[in-house]
């Protein structure tokens, strides 16, 4: 299962605070052994389609049970409580990986 999230950050908010989340989001990597893979990049795109979208995650799971396991974690919601003030758009969309 995949755990895609990608951010868009409010006007103003400042390149240390934008730093500091994305070490946040760094943080839990080892944490949970729930996490099969981590990944996160910032938008490089040239078709202009990101919609103001700077920065994305995405985390593998290896079953519904482990990603509802990670969700009320502790460690989670305090990311949450780190990014949300900062966050003027989020999208979070879960997906079973089909090849």
């Amino acid at each position: 299962m995949r755990h895609v999230v990608p951010l868009q950050f409010k006007q103003g908010t400042s390149d240390d605070k934008i730093r500091e989340i994305e070490e946040g989001f760094l943080a839990p990597k080892g944490k949970f052994e729930e996490i099969q893979a981590f990944e996160w990049g910032t938008d490089v795109s040239v078709e202009g389609l990101s919609q103001g979208f700077t920065h994305c995650y995405l985390l593998t799971f290896a079953s519904e049970a482990d990603r509802d396991a990670y969700l009320p974690h502790p460690d989670h919601l305090a990311l949450a409580d780190l990014v949300t003030p900062h966050v003027e758009k989020v999208v979070v969309v879960d997906y079973w990986r089909s090849l």
